[in-house]
């Protein structure tokens, strides 16, 4: 820094003027102000005092927005983390402007889906990704903290980190603790994270402070009846194979998934390759060429309850979309390991699906606000990118399974980037359906989720669609759940193979594959992948007959009825028609 030559020495009284500024918090004049060289020294201690406050003011912790605990959490402290765990963390950093992202997903939503061009996963780092500064500032932070960074990434907006628990403890201003609930015990922290102030703008969420499991696997294996009840109910409805219920869902005839590639997200257990063969050997139709990613360590892994939920995606997708790649991304269930595998399915450049499959949820109450957003946003980045999200909307009805008198919808089906997929009760044979209503077996038996989000508001595609107001109190104007259905009761569920056994399964879990290879589908036939699908299917598909209204049975609070309902969202497909909707060309009307 260049000093004046009059400022080397300034007279006596502006020297002791100095020290007295340099020793106060305020800026205060107690000298001569007619000494020579006193404006220049008036000015220098001043800008030493201004960097001084602007360095304190970065070092200040403040707390990250939406880091406080969610509204549901229903655990017992019972005692401090171990401090000398070693645990991963990942930060979530803000893409470059997040009301771009968003201008350009509605920009492209807004075409036909043969004229948009979605980002490509090589370019999304430059376009849409995070700031390569705000990864340093997040990486050198963590570095003076004693953690190690593992990970960092533009594209997908994320620096993973490790370290002991004490670490983080002392990154993030938190008391790590032990917690106690129903399913068992888990890590967490029970007050809001702290950052840097220069940090909070920057940061979007922190993830894996808590390893509490976040999600269940949303499938029902069909109980078998006792005598008595197999005569009282010799009408029932029977099970399908995934072949089946595409027939009666009109499915474009002659058409096959070559050529593409279904993510499905898994939070637990595993498959058998074996079993696989067999199942499709008995279906007489080539088996898919499955692989699996792993994500933060977890490995496909068959022997436990979850094997029913692998295999139910696999084998309903895998026989929708024959020939279609499949690719099973691992992940720990927990709220880092759920977002971190459809940021890895959504930027895969080896694998590149056009579609992800999700049959994992949770209460939408029971999400840290700042972590239901980075999930939020990362199926808002995988939609720009053209990758479709099918996710299941949950086998518990309006109230998800909670009893504490309100109704909830299920994440991340209530996000407005997912294609949330309701159940029904499906009766039919060979092409024609004889009975469809929604799917409700009682407390026991299990019902479709739906309802209406108190978190996210109503999306512009649903503008039209007569969605309610929550029933909560507030009466929050929310995204409706779902967008659409299909088979899930498990008296009509699917036969499937688990485990070395063949069996009937049923849930909202069988849809979102069954979705997702209707969409494998139209991606081949289009030749390029449709993206997202929600404004398409609330404007031009509903108008022109794409789908089967229910208009009969109920979820708990909610009935169905014409157009779109908060049961079934706008009804079980007919495949045939939206394909040819959607690869006509017709834009999506706002």
């Amino acid at each position: 820094m260049g000093v004046p030559r009059e400022f080397l020495r300034p007279p006596v009284a502006v020297r002791i003027a100095a020290v007295r500024v340099v020793s106060s918090a305020w800026w205060r004049v107690e000298s001569d102000e007619s000494a020579p060289g006193f404006k220049t020294c008036q000015k220098f201690y001043l800008g030493i005092n201004a960097r001084r406050k602007v360095m304190a003011s970065s070092n200040q912790m403040v707390s990250l927005p939406g880091t406080e605990l969610p509204p549901y959490f229903a655990a017992q402290a019972i005692g401090p983390a171990n401090a000398n765990e070693r645990m991963t963390v990942t930060v979530k950093v803000r893409s470059k402007d997040d009301k771009a992202v968003v201008s350009d997903l509605e920009k492209l939503t807004g075409q036909a889906a043969r004229a948009r061009q979605h980002v490509r996963r090589e370019d999304f780092a430059a376009t849409h990704g995070a700031e390569p500064a705000n990864l340093k500032k997040v990486e050198d932070y963590a570095r003076s903290k004693n953690l190690t960074v593992v990970e960092s990434s533009a594209a997908k907006r994320r620096v993973v980190l490790s370290g002991e628990v004490s670490n983080f403890e002392n990154a993030f201003g938190v008391k790590l603790e032990r917690f106690r609930h129903a399913g068992g015990t888990f890590r967490s922290h029970a007050t809001e994270v702290q950052v840097p102030a220069d940090l909070q703008h920057v940061i979007e969420a922190v993830l894996g402070l808590s390893n509490r499991s976040v999600a269940k696997p949303h499938f029902r294996y069909r109980q078998k009846p006792s005598p008595l009840s197999r005569a009282l109910t010799a009408a029932a409805p029977q099970p399908l194979t995934p072949l089946q219920v595409a027939k009666l869902y009109d499915f474009p005839a002659g058409l096959d998934g070559s050529g593409q590639c279904i993510a499905i997200i898994e939070l637990g257990g595993g498959y058998i390759v074996d079993d696989l063969e067999t199942y499709f050997e008995d279906l007489g139709i080539p088996a898919p060429q499955v692989s699996d990613v792993s994500v933060l360590g977890a490995t496909n892994s068959p022997g436990g309850d979850a094997d029913g939920e692998v295999m139910l995606d696999i084998e309903v997708a895998g026989a929708v979309a024959q020939n279609a790649k499949i690719v099973v991304y691992f992940a720990p269930n927990t709220d880092q390991g759920f977002v971190q595998a459809i940021t890895d399915a959504a930027h895969d450049t080896v694998n590149n699906p056009s579609v992800i499959s999700i049959s994992w949820g949770g209460p939408e109450s029971a999400w840290r606000k700042a972590n239901k957003t980075a999930m939020n946003n990362a199926l808002r980045d995988a939609a720009l990118m053209g990758v479709t999200v099918t996710v299941a909307a949950g086998d518990n009805g309006s109230t998800d399974g909670l009893a504490d008198g309100k109704q909830h919808v299920d994440f991340p089906a209530s996000s407005p980037y997912a294609l949330a997929c309701g159940g029904t009760r499906l009766e039919g044979s060979g092409t024609n359906i004889s009975l469809e209503n929604v799917w409700n077996d009682g407390a026991s038996g299990g019902a479709t989720g739906g309802g209406i989000s108190d978190f996210f508001p109503i999306p512009s595609y649903q503008a039209n669609a007569h969605v309610p107001k929550s029933l909560n109190p507030g009466h929050f104007a929310g995204r409706g759940v779902p967008d659409v259905a299909g088979d899930a009761d498990p008296e009509s569920g699917y036969e499937i193979r688990v485990d070395g056994q063949n069996t009937v399964v049923g849930g909202t879990s069988a849809v979102a594959p069954l979705w997702a290879g209707l969409v494998a589908l139209m991606n081949k036939q289009l030749g390029k992948a449709v993206g997202f699908l929600n404004p398409l299917l609330y404007s031009a598909v509903s108008a022109n007959g794409g789908f089967h209204s229910i208009t009969h049975g109920n979820n708990g609070a909610f009935k169905a009825g014409p157009g779109w309902n908060a049961c079934t969202g706008l009804g079980s497909p007919d495949g045939a028609e939206i394909l040819a909707v959607v690869g006509g060309g017709a834009p999506a009307r706002k």
